[in-house]
């Protein structure tokens, strides 16, 4: 009778245990929502997801109780195939947080959704430094650039460096309109001038009517505000009409190192950018990056890489507030310094923007390239205090509430 009663209050306890552990089981759901098969698919798309995973799975090893998941999703680079995607993921599929967002037009709207029903949402491709200004939530985070910074890193060293006259080339949406925005408002500041621009749309196949009016504008620098299929398509062919073989130099505002793979050394030798992350910086970049590139066969873009890092940095609120309720998981990551190996010590403001220093680079002419995938010199690193937007410009109000 005692061994049936100790079996009894063994079954008990197990079972008892067994209850604990299930309550206190986390499950947070990731939607990767990017472009999959348009212009920016190399920069985000495929290779965002696998950084999720990697980051899922590398947190899993160290915190087997965090049961995270991740979906992934096609925005197409349309803004209602974008929310309706996200929608569902919030109203029916138990999705957290949704990550990467690309395209600046799909993520403001969606910015406007994760709010709307207190979820989260973590920016690492789309740039449009409105996400943090004027349209700034306590659901969003934006956690790799903005085109504040890259237009102010880029934009005042070259008008240091001697390019005061300049003429944009545009992507016809909010990301390039941003974007332009914020270079010119940096080259003026820095005592350059801006002679003329022109835009497009986006996935145009050929830009060479607004390279011609570059050309004819006799500008020192002409600054291309688009990224991805578009960049490089205008690279290639200012290439081939001879916009470089003058005095005129490109200024790319933002570029990828996908881009710089896609358009070869040859052509983009010499070309200034600013960056927010390089596989080969230090040993923690390339360690990473190789496990990455194990995956997909390419290094990793300062967006793969901001999403590993976002989702990770979300994954240790999760785990030690041990909720993925929003308002608490936010407010745990906001007081918790990034410090992995995309940066060193960022910090999460109340506007949403995480503070990490930029790296203005210039590309490797082909004879400096020792090994495959090495094609940055880093000449300076921006302080993320200069790189991005002070808190007295800007234009978010949850800063004034904050006082941060």
């Amino acid at each position: 009778m005692a061994r049936i009663v100790t079996l009894l209050l063994g079954c008990t306890l197990a079972l008892s245990m067994s209850s604990a552990q299930a309550e206190t089981s986390l499950k947070p759901r990731i939607g990767v929502l990017t472009d999959m098969s348009g212009t920016y698919s190399d920069i985000s798309g495929k290779g965002s997801v696998v950084a999720a995973q990697m980051a899922v799975e590398d947190f899993a090893a160290q915190h087997p109780e965090v049961k995270a998941d991740v979906v992934s999703a096609d925005h197409q680079n349309k803004t209602d195939v974008g929310l309706s995607i996200a929608r569902g993921w919030l109203d029916n599929e138990h999705v957290d947080v949704i990550a990467e967002l690309t395209t600046s037009s799909v993520a403001l709207a969606t910015q406007r959704l994760v709010t709307e029903k207190n979820k989260l949402m973590l920016i690492t491709g789309a740039g449009s430094s409105d996400m943090t200004g004027k349209g700034c939530t306590p659901n969003s985070i934006s956690w790799v650039y903005d085109t504040y910074g890259m237009a102010n890193g880029t934009g005042r060293a070259l008008v240091r460096e001697g390019g005061k006259s300049w003429f944009m080339i545009t992507v016809d949406y909010a990301f390039g309109e941003a974007l332009e925005r914020d270079a010119v408002k940096s080259v003026i500041a820095e005592g350059g001038t801006i002679v003329g621009s022109a835009r497009h749309p986006l996935s145009s196949p050929d830009l060479s009517s607004q390279i011609f009016a570059a050309i004819s504008s006799k500008a020192q620098i002409v600054g291309l505000a688009h990224a991805g299929g578009d960049l490089i398509t205008t690279i290639k062919q200012a290439k081939e009409f001879g916009l470089t073989k003058g005095s005129q130099n490109l200024a790319a505002l933002l570029i990828y190192i996908s881009d710089v793979h896609a358009i070869g050394l040859e052509a983009a030798q010499g070309l200034y950018l600013t960056t927010a992350f390089y596989w080969d910086r230090n040993d923690e970049s390339r360690e990473w990056s190789k496990r990455y590139f194990e995956r997909t066969q390419k290094m990793p873009t300062m967006a793969q890489a901001g999403v590993y890092s976002s989702v990770m940095h979300y994954l240790k609120a999760v785990q030690e507030t041990k909720t993925t309720d929003t308002a608490t998981v936010r407010k745990k990551m906001g007081e918790t310094p990034v410090n992995d190996m995309f940066t060193t010590n960022g910090v999460i403001r109340a506007d949403g923007r995480m503070m990490n220093d930029l790296y203005l680079a210039q590309v490797k002419t082909p004879e400096e390239s020792k090994y495959p995938w090495d094609y940055y010199k880093i000449v300076g690193t921006i302080a993320a205090k200069d790189a991005f937007r002070s808190v007295a410009d800007s234009e978010c109000a949850l800063l004034r509430k904050d006082g941060a």
